[in-house]
């Protein structure tokens, strides 16, 4: 997925109205007059917010006579999952690497290092300067 689009569609998401909007449009066909009822906005306001999860590709409108009803696409919303996951992979990927460079010193991979025998000093075995 391009990063522009991908762009988009979090952009589309960051929004909790449009958020709503998209949950409301799952559960089928819904006017945008009717969406616009449901929030302390002006009927322009959530034409925007609609214009923009239409953008993303999150919704597709259809007028009907005199009614622009809204729909949600499917794809777009498995799209957003897709693009979740890779960010994912990605961090999982990036947090094994930084594991790996860190290492975990005792070996095991368990990130338990107190089964060492590390003496009664912090630094035994070690020699100062002018400590000879």
């Amino acid at each position: 997925m391009p990063e522009q689009a991908v762009d988009e569609l979090f952009h589309a998401l960051s929004d909790a109205t449009r958020r709503d909007i998209l949950r409301r449009s799952v559960q089928g066909e819904a006017s945008v007059s009717r969406l616009a009822e449901a929030y302390p906005m002006s009927f322009a306001a959530v034409q925007k917010h609609v214009a923009v999860l239409e953008r993303a590709g999150l919704v597709t409108k259809v007028r009907r006579g005199r009614e622009q009803l809204v729909r949600t696409e499917p794809d777009a919303v498995r799209r957003a999952r897709q693009a979740l996951d890779q960010l994912e992979l990605a961090w999982r990927g990036r947090v094994e690497r930084m594991a790996d460079l860190l290492g975990d010193g005792d070996g095991d991979g368990d990130g338990d290092d107190h089964d060492r025998d590390h003496g009664d000093r912090p630094h035994a075995g070690r020699r100062t300067r002018g400590h000879d």
